[in-house]
């Protein structure tokens, strides 16, 4: 598989992605531990089915220090006891915030609830622009089609 362009060696790309990566540390500090920012944009990633992004954040999860097994087992959360109850709320959170489409009225009550019992203000904050910017990384990369594969943890 070959990328349709390379979108990053643009100058438009480029800039973009400067300024997506800014939004991206935005969340840095809120409060929610990297286990959770990792398995969040793991989970976001395989929902889009971007290859780079699942790549790319399996292995830097694994770099951090994450069990392979428990992010192998991130696609099914719900039937796997690896999970925090924390976890748990911020995977569905992540579920629901990227499925919008599918959910009528996007993100349930019940869902930003259970979140809140687990995460402060600035932690949900952190969370909701994790979701956000990784949603939008995904469709960079499946619409131009990068491929999966190659990433080395801390290339970028």
């Amino acid at each position: 598989m070959e990328a349709r362009f390379n979108y990053y060696g643009t100058a438009t790309g480029q800039k973009f992605s400067k300024h997506i990566n800014s939004a991206g540390r935005a969340a840095e500090g809120s409060g929610v531990p990297s286990a959770t920012v990792h398995l969040v944009l793991l989970r976001v990633s395989q929902i889009n089915g971007c290859g780079m992004c699942t790549d790319m954040h399996y292995k830097d999860a694994v770099h951090a220090g994450e069990q392979p097994e428990r992010l192998n087992l991130v696609a099914a959360w719900r039937d796997a006891t690896a999970f925090t109850d924390a976890e748990r709320a911020a995977l569905e959170l992540a579920e629901e915030g990227t499925r919008i489409a599918d959910a009528a009225g996007g993100v349930s009550d019940e869902v930003w609830a259970n979140a809140a019992k687990h995460y402060d203000e600035e932690q949900l904050a952190g969370l909701v622009s994790t979701i956000a910017v990784i949603n939008a990384y995904n469709r960079m990369n499946v619409i131009t089609r990068v491929p999966a594969g190659s990433y080395r943890p801390g290339q970028w």
